[in-house]
């Protein structure tokens, strides 16, 4: 069955630290000020559970650790303490344009970004038509995305990535580009696969839209969990307190 879990996760980072790539590079910045590193303690001791079946919502200010938080389920991020376990196919839909080479073909991106996300050979030849029809660039398919307008481009990377069978769906505000028409589609399609996918976990500042779609909501300030139940009890809570989710 799927699930993640995490127990005691501290995630750090080192900023502003110059940095010198080579000798040039740090005898032109002899004699400027220094940057003293820090250290940004993205996630702080973090644990939470879900479980199979769960749709659970993550809402909080920016900086709060929502993205951060993906980004450790989906295995992008180690963390330097705690334990990290999930188990399941997991398709993360967030930066999906990742895997996509300037220089090929949307046809070839597609069948690369696929094999990226986990889909057999086999199992690309049997979607390949469909995701090129989702994602209307007909003839334009066949010249290389560098060509592509930023609303071309989008489509390309949204019709492969969402043609995947995940046991694990992990979200982050995802945004269709292009026509209304295309906009619906979209949106059809995602409603379809958080439908299929065994856990679902979205990252939102849609506080309209997260009950329609998730029963448990968690609140982040900071890296910690704030709050951590019911969608519409979570909500009320940030909405009513602001300085909660700063």
């Amino acid at each position: 069955m799927a699930r993640i879990h995490l127990e005691h996760v501290d995630l750090e980072f080192q900023v502003g630290a110059a940095r010198h790539d080579t000798l040039k590079s740090a005898v032109s910045r002899f004699g400027r000020h220094r940057r003293e590193a820090r250290t940004v303690k993205a996630l702080k001791d973090f644990s939470l559970s879900i479980g199979a079946g769960e749709r659970v919502g993550l809402i909080g200010h920016n900086g709060a650790g929502k993205s951060t938080l993906l980004k450790v389920m989906a295995g992008i991020y180690p963390p330097q303490r705690g334990t990290v376990v999930t188990e399941g196919h997991i398709c993360p839909l967030f930066e999906f344009v990742t895997g996509f080479e300037m220089e090929a073909t949307g046809w070839e991106n597609i069948r690369t970004r696929a094999l990226l996300l986990g889909m057999s050979p086999k199992e690309i030849d049997q979607k390949i038509d469909d995701i090129a029809a989702f994602s209307n660039l007909g003839e334009f398919l066949d010249i290389p995305v560098r060509h592509y307008s930023t609303g071309m481009f989008v489509r390309l990377a949204f019709a492969t990535s969402t043609a995947v069978d995940p046991q694990i769906l992990l979200l982050d505000e995802v945004m269709a580009a292009g026509d209304a028409a295309f906009i619906e589609s979209a949106r059809k399609r995602m409603n379809e696969l958080m439908l299929r996918a065994s856990v679902v976990v979205f990252a939102s500042h849609s506080l309209d839209v997260l009950p329609s779609f998730c029963d448990r909501t968690v609140l982040l300030k900071e890296g910690r969990i704030v709050a951590d139940g019911p969608t519409a009890d979570v909500v009320r809570l940030y909405t009513a307190g602001p300085a909660l989710g700063a």
